[in-house]
């Protein structure tokens, strides 16, 4: 399975990103940091940007991301809007916004190693979208695992998004509806990505 191992702190300072928004709050550097910056980006390179931007938030590579963006426009309402919302609703960015993981990236890892199930059901599918009314819990075979409460005790204070519901004492989250552009606090000009795939 392709991975995307880029050093965090690095990438997010290309993209213009902050690393709090990754998940990770003590990463920064210093590295080429009186570098000449370009002032001025093309068009092209404005979307470009945007694009690779909202890739690596999400932990998707390109095919996958094509694949997202192509859905997107066939569904009703705004393409940009709905490629947003299906990486939302990915079941690793679930279990990240839910706490259980300090980032996307561990998220990603915890599904894979199925320590989830949906609906009672073990689902090791990081990209596995989630729908209104599932219920995403924790296995109890893996409650006992000091990764899973350090997390949830970091994230005690965490805003876990409107759309979803969270049960910390039974380690259980629901989805009470499907997320909406608002409930993305990502600073995302999703409109660009369309544009750059339009052409």
């Amino acid at each position: 399975m392709a991975k995307n191992r880029q050093p965090i702190a690095k990438r997010c300072k290309a993209l213009g990103i902050s690393p709090a928004a990754m998940g990770y709050y003590k990463k920064e550097t210093t590295r080429n940091s009186n570098s000449q910056v370009r002032k001025k980006k093309s068009e092209y390179a404005t979307q470009l940007n945007e694009k690779q931007k909202v890739k690596f938030v999400y932990g998707v590579l390109e095919k996958q991301f094509r694949g997202y963006y192509e859905k997107a426009v066939r569904m009703p309402g705004k393409a940009g809007d709905n490629l947003l919302i299906q990486l939302e609703s990915r079941l690793d960015n679930v279990v990240f916004r839910l706490g259980f993981a300090a980032t996307r990236r561990e998220a990603r890892q915890l599904v894979n190693h199925g320590h989830f199930t949906v609906n009672g059901k073990k689902v090791n599918i990081p990209s596995y979208q989630v729908k209104p009314g599932m219920v995403i819990t924790l296995k109890e075979s893996s409650r006992s695992i000091e990764r899973f409460k350090l997390n949830l005790e970091a994230n005690a204070y965490h805003v876990i998004p409107k759309w979803l519901d969270f049960d910390a004492a039974n380690m259980v989250g629901k989805v009470v509806a499907a997320p909406t552009r608002e409930d993305i606090d990502l600073p995302i000009e999703e409109h660009l990505i369309v544009e750059l795939y339009s052409k």
